[in-house]
């Protein structure tokens, strides 16, 4: 009778379990009733809207912590909205404005941006804008209201017609969609107000007056806050992006290489470093190059950067690396590939490719140098010609490959298609180091226009032993390698000549 009682007890003992994120978890019986099955879902609810809660306060905590600035900027359009209220707060202003005080807390609303080039774009084509189309608006209000009731709204009809619709064509010129077309779009929507609500309104005058009074001190509080707290330069966010995706572009160049020549042994070949994905970075910074360059064209001098300051020649910059970043993603692909070349013909060309690698990273890395601090980049040359050094040495190997590998195999004609993604790869490194001279062309024409400082001999000299610290990719060091490297051939081809014997 006990067994008997046990195995229905048992069986009445299933249990539902309800899992939720952070490991938490709730029981439920399967006999409970519709009152503990309701406690349970409401426990689990809160456990998951917790859970949900905190996740989300990580994240928001993790992107004020990578850059207060962005936290900064909220307080900045918070302290700017605060001033521009004191035009409706207080009487006599009010008074002087009637009640278009409101349109001064939609301007810093909409002219308020993260960068100072954004705010001062904004705020230039809003008032810009606004003061033509209003000016423009009175005219016609003028003209209709001289020609009598009936031909009044015909003529403001059709002034409207023709102006919105010159002006939005407008905005496919090149020229005005980068640098007015917040402006074009002020100005139809100011035009149409004015025009349209001045048929209407009789004191039409005195209507525009106190919009463009709102507008001008919506725009003078956007500026005062952004330029004088904290100010974010575009000129300098573009500079430092530059400097970046070079040394991003650097470590990939050289990642690539050692990723392929070590997929044998250290690692699988499907597997890539994340240092090797950093062209990835430069193929996608093309959009905020190009907006930054535009953005920083309407900033005053500040800092290092004087006025008219060529930063239209950064996205040139930027378009040379990206012409090389294609040739990376490439070499990155033949890393990752499943199809590779046999290790005794990787052996052959392996050290030669992988100095090749780390001369045309040295070089990049040069460049950002001489980008970041501002500098004549005199050093980069040396670099350039360690790396036409390391490539002429790359074709004699390469030229020199087949009869090794016809020795070495006998099955010439396999050996030879198996090695195949070998001289992929070379090939690659060959154009990726022509490319970079490209880069490096564009970073001396950088250099020239925005007239970097000079660097005297001794700073020179300092720089070159800095750097031989930290990159030990000396000359001296590259001789013996490539010393070794010979004698390694050497004793390799008398092998072989035994061999044919």
């Amino acid at each position: 009778m006990d067994v008997a009682a046990r195995e229905p007890q048992a069986k009445c003992g299933l249990e539902w379990r309800v899992t939720v994120p952070e490991g938490a978890s709730v029981t439920v019986e399967h006999d409970a009733g519709v009152a503990a099955r309701a406690w349970a879902w409401l426990v689990s609810c809160v456990v998951a809207i917790r859970v949900a809660v905190a996740g989300f306060a990580r994240k928001v905590w993790k992107i004020g912590a990578d850059d207060p600035r962005r936290a900064v900027h909220g307080l900045k359009v918070g302290l700017a909205l605060t001033l521009v209220s004191v035009v409706y707060y207080t009487r006599p202003v009010y008074d002087g404005v009637g009640g278009n005080a409101m349109w001064a807390v939609m301007t810093v609303v909409v002219v308020f941006e993260y960068t100072v080039g954004g705010c001062m774009y904004k705020g230039f084509n809003r008032a810009v804008a606004t003061v033509s189309a209003g000016l423009i608006a009175l005219g016609v209000n003028w003209v209709a209201d001289k020609s009598g009731d009936k031909l009044e709204p015909f003529i403001l009809s059709g002034s409207l017609f023709l102006l919105a619709a010159a002006a939005t064509f407008s905005r496919f010129i090149p020229t005005v969609k980068a640098r007015f077309d917040y402006g074009v779009t002020i100005f139809i929507l100011t035009f149409s107000l004015v025009a349209v609500s001045g048929y209407r309104v009789d004191q039409l005058l005195d209507l525009a007056q106190q919009r463009m009074s709102t507008i001008g001190i919506g725009i003078v509080i956007c500026l005062a806050v952004c330029v004088l707290i904290w100010p974010v330069w575009a000129g300098q966010e573009l500079h430092l992006l530059t400097v970046r995706n070079m040394e991003k572009l650097a470590g990939a160049v050289e990642a690539c290489v050692e990723d392929y020549f070590a997929a044998g042994s250290a690692k699988p070949a499907a597997a890539a470093s994340s240092k090797s994905e950093g062209y990835k970075c430069v193929l996608n910074s093309k959009a905020s190059e190009d907006s930054q360059a535009n953005l920083a064209r309407w900033e005053p001098p500040h800092g290092r950067f004087a006025f008219r300051h060529p930063y239209a020649q950064y996205a040139k910059v930027g378009a040379a690396m990206r012409h090389c970043a294609y040739c990376v993603e490439s070499l990155s692909s033949c890393a990752r590939a499943e199809a590779q070349a046999p290790e005794h013909a990787k052996r052959l060309l392996g050290d030669v490719c992988t100095r090749l690698g780390a001369r045309c990273a040295r070089v990049l890395v040069e460049a950002s140098a001489s980008v970041a601090a501002m500098t004549d980049p005199k050093t980069v040359d040396f670099a350039v010609a360690d790396m036409n050094t390391a490539v002429h040495e790359l074709q004699g190997d390469l030229r020199a490959l087949p009869p090794v590998l016809l020795a070495l195999e006998p099955a010439a004609e396999m050996s030879l298609m198996d090695a195949m993604p070998l001289f992929t790869v070379a090939s690659l490194l060959i154009e990726i180091s022509a490319r970079i001279e490209g880069v490096v062309d564009a970073v001396e024409t950088l250099a020239s226009l925005a007239n970097f400082k000079q660097v005297e001999d001794g700073d020179d000299k300092k720089g070159q032993t800095t750097e031989t610290k930290v990159h030990p990719l000396n000359v001296q060091d590259d001789d013996a390698s490539a010393q070794e490297n010979q004698t390694m051939k050497h004793a390799e081809q008398e092998h072989c000549n035994t061999t044919v014997k």
